[in-house]
This record gives C-alpha cells, structure tokens and sequence, in this order.
C-alpha cells in the first residue's frame, strides 16, 4: 500500500485543503490551486506500481499481508521516514516533516468512500466557533475556561454510514372516544369504540450513523445532522491536511441497525397518524422494506481536548460542516442560585431595618 502527498506545481512543497476558499493552498509559496490543476495527484483509483512499496522475493503469504496490514509501516513521500499507523488510520501526518501523508492503500476497494463533505470551518474558525458556544452555556464556573487550556484540537475525516429506504407500513387498532355531561344530578358516560387502519408508503432519507468503533459514538452521533445534499465523490485530495478514519464496521452490520432504526422511526410515524382518541390500543403495525440504499462517507469532525483547572480531561467534537458543538461542562451548583440568594439576604436586611425603624 502506498502513501502519497499532494504537491504544488509552482515549488514542489505540500498542498494540503483550505476549508475557508475550498482550494488547495500551498503552505511554502501560498498558492491556490483548484482541484483540476493539481493534475490528479492521488486520484481515488489504484496506486501507480512506482509507489507501491518494494518487496524481496515472492508474493506476500495471507498472513504477512494481514500482519503488515494490522501495524502498517510506511516511508514518507516527502522525507523517507518511516510512518507508523494503526490499522483504521487513513491519513495523517509525517512525525519528522509533519507533512500531510494519504494512505491510499487504506481507501482502496470496500473501503473506498463514496462521497466527501469538505471541511468548510478552519481551526481558527472552529477554535472561535468552541469559546461562541462555552459563552452561551448557563452554569458552568467562571474559572473552568482558559483558551490556553485548549491542548489539542484536531481535524479528522471520520466513516459514516448513510442509508435511506422506502417503507410500506400497516396499522390495525382499536380506538376508543369518550363523552361526559351533567344532566340534573345525575353524571352520564358515552363510550365510543371505532375500529382504525392506516396504511401508506414511508420515505427515510439519510439516516448517519458512525463507521469507526473505537470512536466515542456519543460525540460523534451528536454532532449530526450534516447537510448531505453538499457532499461531493469522494476524492484523497480533500484528505490533504487532516487526518481520517477508515471503517471498520461492515456493511451487513451497519445495514441490519439502519433496518431497525429505521422500522422504529417508520412505527412513530404511523402511529403519530391517528390522533383525536381518548385512547388507542394497537393491535398490530407491519413495516415492509421495499428498498434501502447504504452509502459509505466521509464527515469532517474537529476534536478539542481541554484540560480543566479540575484536573479532569474534557473532550468535544465540533461538525466541521455547521460548527454545532456536542461535549460535556462541569456544572457549578452554587453559581445558578446565588441571585436568588442575595436578593433574600438583601430582602432580609430590608425587613430587618424597616423594623427597627418602625419600633
């Protein structure tokens, strides 16, 4: 498997992807360059045979395939240096140059994406967009934030499934309407039983869920929805400058928890339906998949890690489309009621001296 870098036509050094121009800019001569001038560098196909590594001898056996494979060594374009990976990593950077390396081998066949969101909120931006959502939060102490207490924050392309289907659901249950009234002294009672069916077609439409077990699902299911209708073919350009993730959950899995998640939703849905009941007893509601169509993607994802003045380690994620932001706050318990309790002691002085006054 190969490693790649993307360089400048104009000085040979590395480009890497500006989320704020969309371009490719180079860091030694800032030049931009749009993603047909680079000339296809690391186009998303099979490596040239002059990048792949050399090998002595035959043919790799399976299990020196797997092994090289599961604690990946590879040369950097840019300096020869070796680099080493664990064995969902897509894209990194070199630990000598720090240059920006591609892992083409690791986005080849199955687990070549589909299609790409681009970054579109740089760090700077994301690091402004992080303190903007801290600001708004209510009860968090007022020495928990530090901007030099940020110690990392980093952009990371991670696996996601998309899917969408088209359903056929059937409802049968029995409603019941009911009506009371006074006449005289007496209370009457109406009970009405009716007999409900509803039936019809169910559309869901890009359903996301995480593709990278090791990751946090929390924060990184919390930071959706990303607008897909902007996602582009997926191209290792847009890689150049950040890291990525390669999946490792298979297709049948990811399709399996989007048929039920998505039979969940569709029940909701039909049962949401049929309203205007005093009560309603479902006897029996059927979902039927016509189709699905799972889609493999990459979605940009800043990652901050913060060091609270508590000792405690925080981490965040930010949607590198949108800036929404999904994380936990320490929580100051006293901060939220000490208005409330000054005004009572001011009241209470108040009181207190209007007392005296009066004696």
């Amino acid at each position: 498997m190969s490693a790649i870098s993307f360089k400048c036509p104009n000085c040979d050094g590395e480009l890497v992807f500006d989320p704020a121009t969309q371009k490719y800019k180079c860091e030694y001569c800032c030049s931009y360059f749009q993603r047909e001038e680079i000339n296809g560098q690391g186009a998303a196909d099979e490596p040239k045979a002059e990048d792949a590594p050399e090998t002595a001898g035959a043919e790799e056996s399976e299990e020196e395939k797997e092994a090289r494979e599961a604690g990946a060594v590879y040369a950097c374009p840019s300096c020869g240096a070796e680099i080493v990976t664990d064995e969902t990593t897509a894209a990194t950077f070199c630990y000598y140059c720090h240059n920006p390396v591609v892992l083409s081998g690791r986005l080849s066949g199955e687990f070549l994406p589909d299609r790409v969101i681009p970054f579109a909120i740089d760090k700077e931006a994301a690091k402004q967009k992080f303190i903007e959502f801290f600001r708004k939060q209510k009860g968090i102490p007022r020495s928990f934030f530090n901007k030099k207490q940020m110690k990392k924050i980093s952009g990371i392309y991670f696996p996601y499934f998309t899917y969408s289907s088209h359903l056929k659901g059937r409802l049968e249950a029995e409603g019941i309407k009911r009506r009371v009234w006074m006449q005289g002294d007496y209370e009457y009672t109406e009970k009405s039983v009716y007999r409900v069916e509803r039936e019809g077609d169910i559309f869901v439409k890009d359903l996301a869920k995480n593709a990278l077990t090791k990751t946090n699902h929390v924060l990184m299911e919390g930071i959706l929805p990303y607008d897909l209708s902007e996602a582009k073919p997926f191209d290792m350009g847009y890689l150049s400058g950040f890291l990525a993730e390669k999946r490792d959950v298979g297709e049948s899995e990811a399709t399996s928890m989007f048929q039920s998640d998505a039979g969940a939703r569709a029940k909701t849905h039909l049962r949401g339906s049929v309203w205007g009941y005093w009560s309603l007893d479902v006897e029996n509601c059927e979902i039927f998949s016509e189709k699905g169509e799972l889609s493999y993607v990459f979605l940009p994802v800043w990652t901050l890690t913060y060091q609270g003045k508590d000792g405690t380690t925080y981490y965040y994620s930010m949607n590198g489309q949108t800036g929404k932001v999904c994380g936990k706050f320490p929580v100051d318990y006293i901060r939220p009621i000490l208005p409330a309790v000054l005004t009572g002691i001011v009241t209470l002085f108040i009181m207190i001296a209007g007392g005296c006054f009066l004696w």
